[in-house]
């Protein structure tokens, strides 16, 4: 049998989501607080500023398994079998007709039912 033990972050994990997200906000504040220099500056400073704390985050638990997760999901899309553009253009003109078929059922059967109404209140 397997078990499966679920294990909490420490309190120095906590501490480097904090200092990350603290990283993040000061990032922020310096974009619009620098605001008479250059955009291009300040892009590059604030992406080196997610930077950081991505790296900051990376190296947490929550972080790895993130990026785990982010790495298995990669591989999981490698694996699917995509269809081709004749697979995809039968099966899109299949849809369109069965939802032009169910509207024209519907409104048959709406004229009739609203047909009928008419006849039984007139």
């Amino acid at each position: 049998m397997v078990t499966k033990t679920e294990q909490t972050s420490s309190g120095l994990d906590t501490l480097k989501l904090m200092m990350a997200l603290d990283i993040l906000l000061g990032g922020v504040v310096g974009f619009y607080y620098f605001e008479e220099e250059s955009q291009l500056l300040r892009v590059i400073g604030m992406l080196a500023v997610v930077g950081i704390a991505f790296f900051i985050v990376s190296v947490t638990d929550i972080g790895r398994r993130s990026l785990g997760f982010v790495k298995d999901a990669r591989v999981e899309v490698r694996k699917v079998v995509w269809p081709t553009r004749q697979e995809t253009l039968q099966t899109t003109v299949a849809v369109l007709i069965m939802v032009v078929i169910v509207a024209i059922m519907l409104w048959l059967i709406d004229s009739a039912l609203g047909l009928g109404v008419n006849s039984l209140l007139v």
